[in-house]
């Protein structure tokens, strides 16, 4: 492959009709980036598609460099706005540079040249800020990165370990994927995948994690041939040991209650080996159009059972009512727990958006009981930290049960070592970035009592 100068800050492919940008040309774009998000607080997503359809010239390895830039640069959006005393997308690509990517001044101000297409000169005061600027004093919102306002629920759950919760929090999380067993052991999974020198997952039995390259980004596993021919599916280890820990058996009938587009319900299949009646739905029709083919690649037996919308919406599980032996509610929440994956998630968090996520979730609470026959068994999952979308919200469960309904200890003894390293709660056990390696998913279980 041949490569020439070109004037647009990069190199110009003759194999392939694109752009190669300098590593400058890419500090710029990010920079525009972030500050479109502010500007127009949009998702971080949306900001990153538009410009690459205005930058068409842009190859598929600078997208993902840049959008590698952005997302460290909203993981680190708090505290390098504080050491760089201001909160543009300039001041927080610098502070990143230095806080996330561990670049000392020297190396940033060779990146910010002010040639073409690179970003102008630092000034004196941002030179200054870089080699003087601390995190010391920096209260805990600014030194963690998060929104203050969810702080007195993180402290509650983490005490003293908040600031390394957080900081964990702040980092790239790892590539997991689950191997779907009823295709191949993991062993072999790990034979077939040799080039890409994956490992085997510390706590999932399942599970074997790939290197992230330098940008922080994987291989593209979506066309690797093994996830064509259903081999495994793409599942952060924390989801894997949630759905360990669901417990369910062959012979069951279980419910997927909110099972969107269907990894609980994939990997439940696997771990029954197609011997329970698995039924899968979501009151949201549109988030589960994507399990038809995955449930058709992998070879898994779920019924779906789609929900109809408008007027003539009806309860789609309304003949299962009090004969269910296992009901599974991964349930909507704020997704604190997955900071690391979606970092622009915690500065679009609002009170009001926690608000309706409880309301939700007494809601789906409710009817997974309705379905639950006695002696039934109810797993409730978030991807949440707080205790509100937690501990708390099994509480107003037990509470409206009147009795009905009663927690029980969930069994560890699926998931080797778990039990080492797994926080316990009042009413379940809340896995974390800095204590499992994992998401922040949170596993609580309850029971009808006969």
């Amino acid at each position: 492959m041949r490569v020439q100068a070109w004037p647009h800050g990069g190199k110009f492919n003759e194999t392939f009709p694109e752009l190669i940008l300098t590593p400058s040309a890419r500090l710029s774009a990010a920079i525009e980036i972030l500050d479109d998000i502010a500007e127009r607080r949009r998702p971080a997503a949306d900001a990153l598609k538009d410009w690459g359809l205005a930058h068409r010239f842009a190859g598929s390895g600078d997208r993902a460099a840049i959008a590698s830039l952005v997302y460290d640069g909203l993981r680190r959006r708090a505290s390098a706005a504080w050491i760089m005393g201001g909160e543009t997308g300039r001041a927080i690509v610098i502070g990143m540079l230095r806080l996330q990517r561990g670049l000392a001044e020297p190396s940033i101000a060779s990146l910010f040249d002010g040639a073409r297409f690179a970003p102008p000169p630092l000034t004196e005061d941002e030179r200054k800020r870089l080699v003087e600027g601390s995190l010391a004093d920096a209260p805990p919102e600014i030194a963690g990165d998060a929104p203050a306002f969810v702080l007195p629920s993180l402290t509650a759950v983490f005490g003293d370990a908040l600031l390394p919760e957080l900081r964990a929090l702040g980092r790239r999380a790892p590539l997991d994927i689950r191997v779907n067993t009823l295709k191949q052991s993991r062993e072999a999974a790990l034979a077939t995948l040799a080039d890409l020198s994956p490992e085997a997952t510390p706590l999932s039995a399942l599970g074997l994690r790939i290197p992230l390259g330098e940008d922080g980004r994987g291989p593209a596993l979506h066309v690797d041939p093994l996830f064509l021919e259903g081999g495994f599916e793409i599942q952060d280890e924390g989801s894997q040991i949630a759905s360990l820990l669901a417990a369910a058996r062959p012979g069951e009938t279980v419910v997927d209650l909110c099972a969107g587009g269907g990894g609980k319900s994939l990997a439940l299949a696997a771990i029954t080996g197609n011997a329970a009646r698995l039924i899968a739905t979501d009151a949201d029709p549109r988030r589960l159009a994507p399990i038809h083919e995955r449930l058709r690649r992998a070879g898994a037996q779920v019924e779906v059972r789609t929900p109809r919308t408008g007027k003539a919406r009806s309860d789609v599980l309304a003949d299962l009512d009090g004969t269910v032996d296992r009901v599974l509610v991964d349930a909507p929440c704020t997704g604190t727990g997955t900071w690391r994956r979606n970092p622009d998630a915690k500065w679009r968090l609002r009170p009001g958006s926690l608000a309706g996520r409880i309301a939700e979730q007494s809601e789906v609470l409710d009817r997974a009981a309705k379905l639950l026959r006695p002696g039934g068994t109810l797993v409730y999952v978030t991807c949440s930290l707080l205790p509100e979308e937690n501990d708390a919200a099994v509480d107003g469960l037990l509470q409206r049960g009147r009795g009905a309904i009663q927690a029980v200890a969930t069994d560890l003894a699926a998931v080797a070592g778990l039990d080492e390293r797994v926080r316990r709660t009042a009413r379940g056990i809340q896995m974390s970035p800095a204590m499992t390696g994992t998401d922040g998913f949170y596993v609580a279980t309850m029971t009808r009592k006969s």
